[in-house]
């Protein structure tokens, strides 16, 4: 039986500023257009939070029962070390998916009932991206599936369900929200290239190779801060946000280092640090302008 702490670690709260910094990113954009609404960014956080824990548990299930976990060098997985059964492990999967679809269906009525498409969407694109036959995730997708689901999507349609209309501003801090998510999984994949080989699972990490991994995650750290540049077009106040360059330079140093393995588990933590504070003085600054 595992215990509270290891079901807490299996769902990687690492992961959750990739929930929390779409939503903040586009309030900030909504405030821009005048109309940010906190009760619907709470209810877009609720969402985007169960939706993340969901799909981590579901990934544990899903490699568990593949057997992709037997070997690992990175954060517990519940089901790949024998803690928790892949019954108990896929029922919290459900559940987390079944908050964020509550969540999700209510900000759905009070704004737009065809958004109930694009959360089923997401649904379905949180749990066949390790499950099902051909799961997208060994196939070299889940990077691609990152950027639309933790930056476009979330980043856009919570400004959309606030303000009921996008901008040009919304859509460069989607970007460079999915560009900073893409990172995070890039990093883990990039850990997990030896492994993920032997098991078959073929990420984008594997296709591309250890080199072309490495630069790949620093061209998507790099991208959102060029795009942070951009948005100081529409206000100065957007250069706050560079705040975050020194906590992404300090994730990039051991990938740019060569290191291997669990070493690479903090370049995890400081890419979601530098995404979380990057959204909050990117929301501050629009908010303020």
């Amino acid at each position: 039986m595992a215990s509270i702490a290891q079901w807490v670690e299996g769902a990687r709260p690492r992961t959750l500023p990739n929930a929390i910094a779409p939503v903040l990113a586009g309030t900030g954009a909504a405030a821009w257009l005048g109309g940010a609404v906190w009760w619907k960014a709470l209810l877009a956080l609720v969402v985007s939070l169960a939706l993340t824990v969901g799909v981590n548990y579901a990934n544990d299930y899903s490699d568990g029962i593949r057997g992709t976990d037997d070997v690992r060098s990175g954060p517990l997985r519940l089901v790949g070390s024998r803690l928790a059964s892949p019954r108990a492990v896929a029922t919290a999967a459900a559940v987390s998916l079944g908050v964020g679809a509550a969540a999700g269906l209510v900000l759905a009525l009070v704004s737009q009932p065809w958004l109930i498409a694009v959360g089923a969407a997401c649904i379905a694109g949180a749990w066949l991206y390790t499950g099902g036959s051909k799961p997208y995730g060994y196939s070299g997708l889940g990077e691609v599936a990152v950027f639309v689901f933790f930056g476009l999507v979330a980043v856009l349609g919570t400004q959309y369900v606030q303000v009921l209309r996008v901008d040009w501003v919304g859509a460069a801090l989607a970007v460079a929200t999915g560009a900073m998510s893409s990172a995070v999984l890039v990093a883990n994949n990039l850990r997990d290239i030896p492994t993920d080989r032997e098991t078959g699972k073929i990420t984008l990490a594997v296709r591309l190779g250890d080199a072309r991994t490495r630069v790949l995650y620093q061209a998507l750290l790099a991208l959102a801060f060029v795009l942070t540049l951009v948005t100081t077009i529409a206000t100065p106040w957007c250069a706050v946000a560079l705040m975050a360059l020194p906590l992404a330079v300090r994730a990039a140093a051991p990938v740019r280092a060569g290191r291997g393995g669990r070493d690479l588990i903090p370049v995890l933590r400081d890419t979601g640090l530098t995404m979380l504070v990057w959204s909050i003085a990117v929301a501050a600054a629009l908010t303020l302008a």
